[in-house]
């Protein structure tokens, strides 16, 4: 982790403006395609919904700004963030489930599964207290929405927030309403675009989940 030098970010004129307001988070919502990895999870016998969970932790975590968080007047920024999500159960209530993020795909989906399984048999509304390198995460699969908005504290915290809905159909290929909340003093609607570029790109193609190589600085 790192803190940011406010003297010479950049961003520090958007920060200081959005930072002070009362609901200072704003949301996108926009259709993704799943026309490719459906079939390929279901021949790996793979849980969408968790997958999903690794795709969208994996696109923001290439980006600063879904690892940067605001405590108090100071800006720091995650070396990883990883996500919380929710996970419905037995009795249609949900739990919070929180996995350790891994670049590798299949140790993260043992992971997670493994995590799943837990919070279904112990109920949990918390995540661990003093942490912000979250992604929140949370799936509607009854619903193609347009829009969600998620409930945030007062003051706002800064931990952006992901959402998915239910796949439809427009003729041969399948579409997934995909949502992102995120802090405005961190991040504007370019960063959200480029999140969006990168979940598509490796939703276009699967078979690269299993062949993660870092990035070049």
């Amino acid at each position: 982790m790192k803190i940011i030098d406010l003297e010479h970010w950049p961003r520090r004129q958007h920060f200081e403006l959005f930072r002070e307001m009362a609901l200072p988070h704003f949301s996108l919502c926009a259709n993704v395609e799943v026309t490719a990895l459906r079939p390929w999870l279901k021949a790996q016998e793979l849980s969408f919904n968790l997958a999903l969970t690794y795709v969208t932790s994996r696109a923001a975590n290439a980006l600063p700004e879904f690892r940067q968080r605001i405590r108090g007047t100071t800006v720091v920024e995650h070396e990883t963030v990883h996500p919380s999500f929710t996970v419905l159960t037995a009795d249609e209530l949900f739990s919070f489930c929180s996995v350790a993020y891994t670049d590798d795909f299949r140790a993260y989906m043992a992971r997670a599964a493994a995590q799943v399984a837990r919070v279904k048999a112990a109920l949990l509304l918390e995540d661990e207290p003093g942490r912000d390198d979250y992604l929140f995460m949370t799936s509607l699969p009854w619903i193609t929405f347009t829009s969600i908005q998620h409930p945030i504290p007062l003051p706002a915290d800064s931990v952006p927030r992901i959402a998915w809905g239910k796949v439809f159909a427009q003729g041969e290929r399948l579409w997934l309403p995909l949502a992102v909340q995120g802090h405005h003093a961190l991040m504007d609607g370019l960063h959200a675009g480029r999140f969006y570029e990168r979940v598509q790109a490796l939703l276009d193609a699967p078979a690269s989940l299993d062949a993660y190589e870092p990035e070049t600085p």
